[in-house]
């Protein structure tokens, strides 16, 4: 407990010799110390001790790398460092620093808080400390820790912390007695990210904490292994203002819980991928070049490195989506990077298992960093075989997947009906036979609520797009919207009533049923196919992640326009609320170049936002086409963008035979004269797999 001392010579040991006259509990007399008397002793000064705060920052997996700051309660950053590989940290503090402490530790787009009461000791930062920070912060928000430390620093006392800490064990008790372990202290209790002990209950659990201005949203599941690929995730769900924590239920058991691996066992799956990338082409793939990306399949996988990454040691082994390991012209297939002179180099890095399926495979995120230092998040499926993580598909026919979309949607010609919007993006890959016919009559899709729709293909789009309640009327849209409102609030009127082209619920959700929702949600997709003679396939998913709500995106940081790039757009679509190609050429193709004039940069990425990895242009294919019902149908092309990148240029990239918005006359694809665009997207995935998705708009609404 800390003392509190009134002003004394306690303060000031250091000189208490010269002081006893003023501290001492009678008459007035003077001392001097031998051979000093008739003079005035001089005084002497005591420099505050130097302490340690040290700890761990993890979130079951090690937090290696990330930027780690400690602000003392005069609001004074006292420590700057960086985690280690196994998440340790050490900071020298000096003596004048004043407890309590606000302590974060940053990388990415993931940020952890802790906090101590003492300026010395044990202080880990991790996704339950998170938790903490956020049931004593104003709004729930944990990066306001450090001002109500400032203006009221008994914010953080031993008293208040041992009481969060005791509320939070009480809740995870059925883990603690599941797992053998009696207690636990996120704060200061002995900790290292080895998958014992404390981190063994880390290693447990998957935490989200999401301000939304007025509290946070808090779910902490268990990872458990499921009976079923429909089962329910067992989970507790509460926002940080509430009295008290609700309990996780009491029949979980031992075998309930998945055996995740150990961090160490992780960390060596992903520095296996990155040795195998590490090899020239020409040594991962039978007789390829290192300069010239190979086409191939499974059994041209030559490097022992890369060919042990897969269960039984044999890429043969490896279907995920409908395909197999390869690549081929049009660069598909399974782990089609291993075949690419592009990524060799790639580092993969920050592995953490998200949940199991019932089959006892698991599923990790990650993160790739390539030869240029671009980055991105993605997930895969791996199976523990003696100890070993081995590459083990999905085993899905069909290329599909379910996750959350946060969406901004900048209208630039008609601001005012500028939106936010949340929901699921149920992306179904719209597959074509050899003759350009769609593959599927229809997707018959369950969310986990139990609520059902269906999404069909339409021509010159690369995705299904969902039905209204009627099952026929179509949208222009593979995303599933729970809720939307105008940017400005002022805005009378919902986006619905507007982008009536878009999907929503009806009645959309509020703010409180999102944030009930389970971040790992469970879905399934019914394949039906054209050809009646073909049996229906059924697809299972589960989210990592749910949609945030309006208030948390608020929160949320996105890419942005440059304003050169802003003032261009707006003048080159003004007038018709689209931009129109005109004829095709020879010298100068019509083609998307995404930049501002000059060839420079059309988007910055403000702090906290996610660069786009991922660039998406729609409009129409030209009007008045002599074919049958594809007058101005509707299109999309995409291009991966790296991370570092700030402009991008896209082709016209041709859906079907069918498909008009492409121009071939001069040997190679451009846009057809007539073609319309009328929206960008800028698209980027979080590391918990949420898209953040920003719309730049030119057409009007009224």
């Amino acid at each position: 407990m800390n003392k509190r001392f009134s002003r004394t010579c306690l303060a000031v040991s250091g000189a208490l010799v010269l002081a006893i006259s003023g501290c001492g509990g009678g008459g007035g007399g003077s001392y001097f110390p031998i051979g000093t008397v008739g003079t005035t002793p001089a005084p002497t000064t005591t420099t505050p001790t130097a302490t340690t705060l040290s700890g761990v920052a993890a979130t079951g997996a090690p937090f290696a790398h990330a930027a780690l700051t400690v602000t003392d309660q005069a609001g004074t950053k006292v420590c700057d460092t960086t985690t280690d590989e196994k998440g340790a940290y050490a900071c020298t503090l000096a003596g004048t620093t004043r407890a309590p402490l606000a302590i974060r530790a940053v990388r990415d787009d993931q940020t952890l808080y802790g906090t101590s009461a003492t300026a010395s000791g044990v202080a880990n930062v991790s996704s339950l400390t998170t938790v903490i920070v956020a049931r004593l912060s104003p709004e729930g928000n944990p990066a306001s820790l450090a001002g109500a430390i400032k203006t009221t620093p008994a914010t953080v006392t031993a008293d208040t912390l041992n009481a969060q800490v005791a509320a939070l064990a009480s809740a995870l008790q059925p883990l603690l007695g599941a797992l053998g372990e009696t207690t636990i202290d996120p704060i200061a209790g002995a900790f290292s990210a080895n998958g014992t002990g404390q981190d063994k209950v880390l290693d447990a659990l998957v935490v989200s904490v999401r301000p939304d201005g007025s509290a946070a949203n808090v779910e902490i599941t268990v990872k458990t292994l499921p009976t079923a690929a429909d089962s329910a995730p067992v989970s507790i769900v509460f926002r940080s203002s509430d009295a008290a924590i609700p309990a996780l239920p009491a029949t979980l058991t031992a075998q309930d819980v998945a055996p995740v691996p150990a961090p160490d066992v992780v960390a060596a799956f992903v520095s296996r991928l990155t040795a195998c990338y590490a090899l020239p082409l020409s040594q991962r793939i039978r007789g390829a070049s290192d300069t010239t990306s190979a086409i191939g399949g499974a059994a041209d996988v030559s490097a022992p490195a890369c060919r042990t990454l897969f269960v039984g040691d044999d890429p043969n082994t490896y279907l995920a989506n409908g395909l197999a390991v390869g690549r081929d012209a049009s660069n598909q297939g399974a782990f089609a990077s291993l075949f690419r002179s592009g990524a060799t180099g790639l580092q993969w890095d920050r592995a953490n298992v998200e949940f199991f399926r019932a089959n006892g495979d698991m599923v990790l995120s990650y993160r790739w960093t390539d030869a240029l230092g671009n980055t991105d998040h993605d997930t895969l499926a791996a199976r523990n075989v003696g100890g070993v993580l081995k590459l083990a598909g999905n085993t899905n026919a069909y290329s599909a997947s379910v996750r959350p979309l946060a969406q901004r949607r900048d209208l630039l010609n008609t601001p005012a009906f500028s939106s936010l919007t949340t929901g699921y993006n149920v992306y179904i890959d719209n597959r074509v036979d050899g003759a350009g016919a769609p593959l599927f009559s229809k997707v018959l899709v369950t969310a986990a609520s139990g609520e059902q729709r269906v999404f069909v293909p339409t021509p010159g789009l690369s995705y299904l797009v969902v039905t209204r309640e009627d099952n026929v009327t179509l949208t222009s849209s593979p995303v599933f919207r729970l809720r939307g409102e105008y940017l400005d609030r002022s805005t009378p009127g919902n986006p619905a009533e507007k982008e009536t082209a878009l999907y929503f619920a009806s009645p959309q959700y509020t703010d409180s049923r999102i944030s009930a929702l389970n971040d790992q949600s469970a879905w399934t997709l019914e394949f039906f196919h054209a050809n009646d003679a073909v049996a229906n396939v059924v697809q299972a998913y589960r989210t990592l992640s749910r949609p945030l709500t309006l208030g948390e995106i608020r929160q949320a940081s996105f890419v942005d326009l440059t304003p050169s790039m802003r003032v261009g757009l707006i003048g080159s679509s003004a007038a018709a609320g689209a931009f129109t190609f005109g004829a095709a050429s020879q010298a100068k193709p019509n083609i998307v170049d995404f930049s501002s004039d000059g060839n420079v940069d059309a988007w910055t990425v403000p702090p906290g936002a996610l660069a786009p990895t991922s660039f998406i242009a729609y409009g129409r294919a030209p009007f008045g086409s002599s074919v049958a019902g594809q007058a101005g149908a509707r299109f999309n092309d995409a291009t991966g963008v790296a991370s570092l990148a700030r402009k991008t240029v896209v082709r016209c990239s041709k859906q079907t035979a069918m498909d008009l918005h492409c121009d071939t006359s001069f040997g190679f694809p451009q846009y057809a004269q007539g073609t319309t665009l009328n929206s960008f997207e800028l698209w980027v995935r979080s590391a918990r797999q949420v898209e953040m998705s920003k719309i730049v708009g030119l057409y009007k609404l009224q």
